[in-house]
């Protein structure tokens, strides 16, 4: 028993500092707004959510963003963000994925999560971190929509930044992880079940 908890701690941290690491390989995604920039760190994490459990891929995406809030430039709420974000993808794949592991359950549930993800993150966005980046970093609603605009001329305000930027970002990022995700699990889960 003690041993599978010191082998379980062993893949977290190791699929932790991946992450962490992935973190930093971010880029822009033309017509999206800036501050959205996509990395691969949730790999990891849903890795760990199929192959030892959706609680331990959410461990991965708090690790991640609390290395990440070291060296923030966001005063946290980006990490905030991207662990709440993240965690309701890998969970909501993870938790479908425990119920039949097959590839068509692994593929349905990675569809289920792109779109439940990109709706939290549409309401979370709209009604607590949009409002905590005016309030903490002290970004007025109209810079961001500015900001935004010079990217996407549709997004005119802050619900067509929510339908243009950050709706879509999240289905994208959600199909790239799952993508990935899916090219890559199979070789590496052997190595994480034992």
């Amino acid at each position: 028993m003690e041993k599978v908890k010191t082998q379980t701690i062993v893949k977290v941290g190791f699929l932790s500092a991946t992450a962490f690491v992935l973190m930093y390989l971010e880029f822009q995604v033309p017509l999206f707004p800036g501050f959205l920039k996509l990395d691969f760190s949730d790999v990891p994490a849903l890795i760990a959510s199929f192959a030892i459990g959706p609680l331990y891929g959410v461990m991965v995406e708090l690790i991640k963003n609390i290395l990440h809030a070291t060296i923030t430039q966001s005063g946290g709420i980006g990490e905030i963000a991207n662990f709440a974000v993240g965690s309701i993808f890998v969970y909501t794949a993870g938790v479908i994925y425990q119920f039949n592991k097959t590839r068509k359950t692994a593929l349905i549930s990675m569809a289920i999560a792109t779109v439940v993800m990109a709706f939290t993150a549409s309401l979370l966005n709209y009604y607590v971190f949009l409002p905590l980046y005016q309030k903490v970093m002290g970004w007025p609603m109209n810079a961001i929509i500015s900001m935004s605009s010079a990217a996407n001329k549709s997004i005119v305000d802050i619900k067509t930044l929510i339908a243009y930027g950050i709706f879509p970002f999240n289905i994208l990022k959600g199909v790239v992880i799952s993508l990935i995700t899916l090219i890559i699990y199979k070789k590496i889960s052997p190595i994480l079940k034992h």
